[in-house]
């Protein structure tokens, strides 16, 4: 390897990278109304945000690194029919079922109507065809996308960033309100919930490939190498977010009359006003840009990456124009349709999700005693029906509640935590009992890691 392809600035590069896919629109205004709505608990509330939208993440990128593999093969650990199912429900739920066309959406609503009082189709049409476009071009060769998003609109995004912090938490000093009704009972588990609607738990089982691509790219080594690159990339992602959360978090926090405020947008949109005047709603429009567009770039290519994988007939290329143009036409359309039908999908994926994400993370630990085989089967699909249930009841079929919410902690929407831990306990002892060689132990690379 060159000194170049082994550098600290490349993994400095691919960080920003992945920091840039991450950062979407929902994650510049989640933060900022949990700032209002937690009043006093807030230190708890953003604690628990940061575990379901930081740390779940950097693990699920770990667990990628470690497994060496894309979703659909780390997947196939509960089951083939299962590692399809819940890879293209993935895909499809961060990509241009949901995720991708509302990158388009929230730019036109939060960053290009307020300026210009535009408010009609063509408008829209014209901004998503310019703005998808613009993504498309980004993400199209894939080997380019490190030094597009790393070493270029990453750092500007960041540089924005630090200046509304920075000057909003010099200027703002309001009085800390009571919590509002969920944050008061139980704030940090309120603030995981509202972790889980930044979509990355998800988002990081599918960019973490884009990552390990990016570096295989610029020629560095499998094996040890490569795990270690990916994991370093996804710890200083990790580390970034969380640092951008707890400032954005403060600003609704300390920001004037803050219960006047109904949506994060909002928020900080009347931040950088009062702190810059009429450049700084240009300023918050800018950042809004930049972050729904990194995050589409890395959307486009990891579905596209993925999609490619899966059927291969198809180039990475092909599937990149046609889920831009899938997005441009939601996106112009309106998403309330879009979001009604994506909804009930993402509740469903994200239990088996971080099941499948943590044991991935707990196997290296025992792998000389015990190979996981039953234990990935009865955890993954006692969370998968769990959550169906869960999702058909929240739907409107209560005749299933009952089946399901006499668990512990199912008013909190974690009632399958307890079921599942209890079918993984269940599988470690039968995979104890009755060895079973694992598919994927073989070619893991974390057994050749140096």
């Amino acid at each position: 390897m060159t000194r170049e392809k082994s550098s600290p600035m490349l993994l400095i590069v691919t960080a920003f990278m992945l920091f840039s896919m991450f950062f979407g629109a929902g994650n510049l205004i989640f933060p900022a109304m949990l700032g209002v709505e937690a009043g006093t608990s807030f230190t708890p509330a953003i604690l628990g945000f940061l575990a379901t939208s930081v740390v779940l993440p950097v693990l699920a990128i770990i667990a990628i690194a470690i497994s060496g593999r894309n979703v659909r093969d780390l997947a196939n650990r509960g089951g083939a029919v299962f590692g399809l199912v819940f890879s293209i429900l993935a895909y499809l739920s961060i990509g241009a079922f949901y995720a991708l066309p509302r990158t388009g959406a929230v730019s036109y609503s939060t960053a290009i109507q307020p300026l210009t009082g535009w408010d009609s189709l063509a408008s829209s049409a014209i901004f998503n065809a310019i703005f998808f476009g613009i993504a498309l071009a980004l993400a199209y060769k894939p080997g380019k996308i490190v030094d597009n998003l790393g070493k270029y609109l990453t750092p500007l995004l960041l540089i924005l960033l630090v200046v509304l912090v920075a000057l909003s938490l010099s200027t703002f000093h309001g009085e800390e309100l009571a919590p509002a009704e969920k944050y008061a009972s139980s704030p940090a588990t309120t603030g995981l919930l509202e972790g889980y609607l930044t979509m990355d738990s998800i988002a990081a089982l599918a960019f973490g490939i884009v990552v390990i691509s990016a570096l295989r790219y610029k020629n560095v080594a499998e094996g040890g190498p490569l795990v270690r690159g990916t994991i370093i990339a996804g710890l200083g992602a990790g580390a970034l977010l969380a640092a951008i959360y707890i400032g954005l978090g403060l600003i609704g926090h300390h920001i004037p009359n803050p219960t006047s405020y109904t949506d994060g947008a909002g928020l900080l949109s009347d931040a950088a006003r009062l702190t810059m005047g009429t450049p700084g709603q240009v300023l918050f429009g800018a950042i809004v840009l930049l972050a729904c567009m990194t995050t589409a770039v890395g959307l486009i290519a990891a579905t596209s990456e993925f999609f490619e994988y899966l059927m291969p007939s198809i180039s990475y290329r092909i599937w990149a124009i046609i889920f831009a143009v899938m997005s441009f036409g939601m996106a112009t359309m309106g998403l309330e349709t879009v979001l009604t039908v994506a909804a009930p999908i993402i509740t469903f994926i994200y239990p088996p999700a971080i099941t499948l994400i943590l044991l991935t993370l707990i196997e290296p630990l025992l792998r000389r005693r015990v190979h996981l085989v039953r234990t990935y089967l009865i955890a993954i699909w006692v969370s998968v029906v769990w959550s169906a249930l869960t999702t058909l009841a929240d739907l409107g079929l209560s005749g299933l509640s009952p089946l399901v919410d006499w668990a512990p902690l199912s008013d909190q929407s974690l009632g399958w935590v307890l079921p599942t831990v209890a079918g993984a306990l269940i599988g470690v002892l039968i995979d104890v009992a009755k060895p079973r060689e694992a598919f994927w132990v073989e070619d893991s690379p974390i057994s050749t890691a140096e």
